[in-house]
């Protein structure tokens, strides 16, 4: 069944003739009654100047948007929503699209993307694709018909699917995902720096035998970490071993028997909610960590240093991914250049 996503239930009134002059006339007032005529004739300004101004237009001379402003709070007004809205095109609503919604790293994401999204009071809508590019993409095109831009947030979508699908998704920002030659602004982690990051740490230790949980198959952060991983290998001549698996603490769980058959002395997990799962396990069957097995995650979720040992891991400025998507996704919605794509450097913590 394709998602819908409906309105507030309620009967809508039957309109009568004389509905649109009360409408319009309503429309000019504010939330609490004062008028945008009252505003612009307290600031000296006219009609339209003022409706820029409450509209977020940067088009107006800094000194009269002060002005404007200053007049509206003296005057307690506050534009209607629905007038904006209809007066700018505009849902004030824009739409996040995640593979998992379960994934601690993705919700800091949200936040942070929720968070500077309210600022400009706008709305963040959000759906979970369940790891399934086909369902991904008939989110995202659903999505994008109920707000004004879209944050493509990890996209599973294979890479013809994504580019034929970006221009009627536009305004669109990708996370953790980029489509080089195409006029999408993309925010991305170096994967393959914390990795490198992590390799260096376990080789000092010792370690000559590392074991990977791979995350989902169709992740580009997975891609980007074993083939790190693989390019490591080669250069420091360290033994890898494979290990499908997942994203998820359960994945990681359940491939523990897996890790001690390897042999490997350490483990490279997908991200630190598998991580967490293996070094669960491993305890339980009495497997000593680090004594034992050494196990690094990626990410650095908020529990990750509350675990028995605390998790090494590599942190990633996940607030700020959130917010910076939404700085370039309203720099689209007002026709402005959205800068160029950002990739963020890690951190490795060794705990």
């Amino acid at each position: 069944m394709e998602p819908r996503f409906e309105e507030s239930p309620g009967q809508r009134p039957v309109a009568s003739p004389a509905d649109g002059p009360r409408r319009r006339r309503r429309a000019r007032r504010g939330s609490t009654g004062a008028t945008i005529d009252r505003v612009a004739a307290a600031a000296g300004v006219s009609r339209a100047t003022v409706s820029r101004v409450m509209n977020g237009s940067p088009t107006v001379a800094p000194e009269l948007a002060a002005r404007v402003r200053a007049a509206a709070e003296a005057l307690r007004y506050r534009p209607n929503a629905v007038a904006r809205s209809l007066a700018l095109g505009r849902t004030g609503t824009v739409s996040l699209i995640v593979p998992d919604l379960a994934d601690p790293m993705l919700q800091d994401v949200l936040r942070g993307l929720s968070q500077a999204a309210a600022v400009r009071g706008y709305r963040l809508l959000v759906a979970e694709s369940n790891e399934d590019a086909e369902q991904e993409s008939i989110l995202a095109v659903e999505a994008r018909r109920h707000s004004d831009g879209l944050v493509l947030a990890s996209s599973r979508m294979p890479e013809p699917a994504l580019r034929a699908l970006a221009a009627q998704l536009s305004p669109l920002v990708l996370l953790n995902r980029e489509l080089p030659d195409l006029d999408v602004p993309s925010l991305s982690v170096d994967y393959a720096a914390g990795v490198r990051l992590i390799v260096s740490h376990l080789l000092a230790l010792g370690h000559r035998h590392l074991a990977y949980l791979a995350g989902p198959p169709a992740s580009a952060s997975h891609l980007e970490r074993v083939a790190a991983l693989r390019a490591a290998a080669g250069t420091h001549g360290f033994r890898l071993t494979e290990l499908a698996c997942g994203a998820t603490f359960e994945d990681g769980h359940g491939a523990a028997a897996a890790v001690i058959g390897t042999g490997a002395s350490a483990v490279v997990a997908y991200n630190d909610m598998v991580a967490c799962g293996a070094l669960s396990a491993l305890l339980a069957r009495g497997v000593a960590v680090p004594g034992d097995v050494s196990v690094t995650g990626f990410d650095d979720i908020p529990f990750a240093r509350y675990t028995t040992p605390p998790l090494t891991t590599v942190s990633i400025p996940k607030n700020e991914l959130g917010r910076q998507a939404w700085d370039r996704l309203w720099a689209l919605l007002n026709g402005e250049p959205s800068g160029h794509g950002v990739p963020f450097q890690p951190r490795l913590l060794v705990r």
